[in-house]
């Protein structure tokens, strides 16, 4: 109801502001117009800072939000068993792996957007970034349960073959996707970009970091908290979760509400006439991840009895590792949204 309520006002906002745009047809009326459509001529300029790092972060985000609806999709299918953990972990791994293809394709794609040519550096880097992290997370864990003789201390040989996976499998695949990337043609926008940038004006508190990315990220986390607090109960607890199903409508709608929150938070902006919205489409949803962190640390201390420092230090290791991978998704999802909107707004008015 509230994605359809949102997607109303939105609809019957921009109709009017796209009519109105269209309508003015002496030069006087033109120069005096207001709004998002005053940085038409900014709106698809590159990012000027870190674009690389933004191609990577969101096609990492592609692959993670392609493997996990994959993994439900074969669970819904019952090609996958979700009660036995160990199969479900290994399916995802597996999957987060062949998802290479496309995370190596939208980082691509982007990044030729971003008329840059350092093609084979970003390809690299969208193959080793989050799972370096993840690797080295993981490794420096493992060093401490080795050191105090744990059980759930992973050998020498799983690692070995983790690094055999991500060296020989997923990184070639990333190569494939980037292949495929750069032969595709440039994506296409309805304006033209000025030599020169617009000034851009204070911008409302509402629509400017860090309160944007504060305000927006509540809402993509507080659409799944509930759901949120099954998951952990199973993965902490020890209880059952099966309901494939559910979780794959849950995460559907976590997708819309970062989209719809993108899309708002991106109108507001450029109604400011602020065309920067490039980065802060991605922070503003992938705050979700920072809240997820939180929430997982109010479950540690009201929910788990967890005794000694090492227990304490696995699960935050653990919880921050899903909390990345959440935000990367959720930032992706926002920026991906933004960019489709963009262009879609100002492929509707007239542009001199």
């Amino acid at each position: 109801f509230l994605t359809g309520a949102v997607a109303t006002i939105m609809i019957r906002t921009l109709k009017k502001d796209i009519a109105g745009y269209n309508e003015m047809q002496t030069i006087e009326e033109a120069q005096e117009e207001t709004g998002w459509k005053l940085v038409h001529g900014d709106v698809f300029r590159p990012p000027q800072s870190y674009p690389m790092l933004l191609c990577v972060l969101v096609g990492s985000g592609a692959q993670i939000g392609s493997a996990f609806f994959a993994t439900l999709l074969a669970s819904m299918l019952r090609m996958l068993n979700p009660i036995k953990k160990g199969q479900a972990l290994t399916a995802m791994v597996l999957l987060y792996v062949f998802c290479g293809v496309i995370g190596g394709y939208v980082s691509a794609r982007l990044y030729k957007f971003c008329d840059a040519k350092a093609w084979k550096r970003n390809t690299i880097a969208t193959a080793l970034a989050f799972p370096a992290v993840i690797v080295s997370m993981f490794m420096v864990l493992n060093i401490f349960l080795r050191i105090v003789g744990a059980a759930t201390a992973v050998s020498f040989l799983t690692v070995f073959l983790i690094f055999l996976l991500w060296g020989c499998v997923a990184t070639p695949l990333v190569f494939v996707g980037s292949y495929f990337g750069y032969r595709a043609d440039k994506i296409d926008v309805p304006t033209k970009t000025n030599q020169i940038a617009r000034f851009i004006p204070e911008v409302p508190y509402y629509a400017s970091p860090p309160v944007s990315h504060i305000l927006a990220g509540m809402l993509p986390f507080g659409s799944v908290c509930i759901e949120l607090f099954f998951i952990m109960s199973a993965l902490w607890l020890h209880q059952l979760y099966y309901i494939m199903g559910f979780l794959f409508a849950v995460v559907s709608i976590l997708a819309a509400t970062c989209a719809q929150v993108s899309c708002v938070m991106c109108y507001l902006q450029l109604c400011a006439e602020d065309h920067r919205w490039w980065w802060k489409s991605f922070f503003n949803c992938a705050s979700a991840g920072f809240y997820l962190f939180l929430y997982s640390i109010w479950f540690l201390a009201s929910k788990l009895e967890l005794v000694g420092v090492l227990p304490v230090m696995v699960y935050l290791t653990y919880m921050s590792m899903i909390s990345l991978a959440f935000a990367l998704f959720c930032g992706t999802v926002g920026y991906l949204s933004c960019f489709w909107f963009t262009r879609r707004i100002y492929g509707a008015v007239k542009v001199d």
